[in-house]
């Protein structure tokens, strides 16, 4: 849900989150290796957007320090070097993917998608859950075959709900994914956007899809599904 972009080109780095946090991703970004680095360690994306030509620490050197202790978080290159031997440099450092400037930023988004999913191992777009289904392509959410409107935050946020369906999502975990680093943590936001996500879901005299497990956090109720058409 939270995506790192570490690019040294101003006009670049703004568009890019400026275009990223319109499809409702949170975004943390950096201008040099030095902060992508520090923040790629510390703010627990969901995928890295890295361009490979970084002042200070450059992006393969970057990418090679970062999988001495992170082997699991998706980076997609990204970068004017387009040659066959940065491209196999880079994938063998441990780079997830590759997409060569200039770009179309619909690719990016397809590809920063794609890597979300194999993340959780998962080729399909779509999460069900009983008689919710996500199509996280689309961004379209139904219950029970009925539309579901949702904001971009309370959509990021029910499918990393969905994601671990049945399993506890610390307030903690949801914070990070969901909310940008320096906001402020000890408020109560993710509890004002859980409700938010109950009123949309919850139907009358059911019980609610999101379980409180106080002390601890949320979880999204698993239920058996009747679905017979596609979301």
């Amino acid at each position: 849900m939270k995506v790192l972009v570490i690019e040294d080109y101003a006009p670049l780095r703004e568009s890019l989150c400026q275009g990223l946090r319109e499809e409702g991703y949170t975004v943390e970004s950096a201008g040099d290796g030095e902060d992508g680095l520090w923040k790629a360690r510390n703010t627990q994306p969901g995928v890295v957007v890295l361009d490979l030509m970084l002042p200070k620490v450059d992006g393969l050197t970057l990418l090679k320090r970062l999988r001495e202790s992170d082997k699991q978080t998706p980076v997609l290159i990204l970068t004017a070097r387009g040659g066959v031997d940065d491209r196999v440099a880079g994938l063998n450092l441990g780079a997830d993917d590759y997409l060569p400037k200039p770009f179309a930023f619909a690719e990016l988004l397809a590809r920063v998608g794609a890597l979300v999913r194999r993340r959780y191992e998962q080729r399909s777009p779509r999460i069900d859950v009983g008689k919710l289904c996500i199509d996280t392509a689309q961004r379209k959410v139904t219950l029970a075959d009925e539309e579901v409107h949702l904001t971009p935050r309370e959509y990021h946020l029910l499918e990393l709900l969905a994601r671990h369906a049945g399993d506890v999502v610390s307030r903690q975990d949801i914070w990070n994914a969901v909310y940008e680093f320096e906001s402020d943590s000890s408020s109560n936001v993710v509890d004002v956007y859980v409700s938010y996500l109950r009123r949309k879901l919850d139907r009358p005299n059911a019980p609610s899809m999101i379980e409180t497990v106080r002390g601890h956090g949320y979880r999204l109720v698993q239920e058996p599904s009747h679905r017979t058409t596609p979301c």
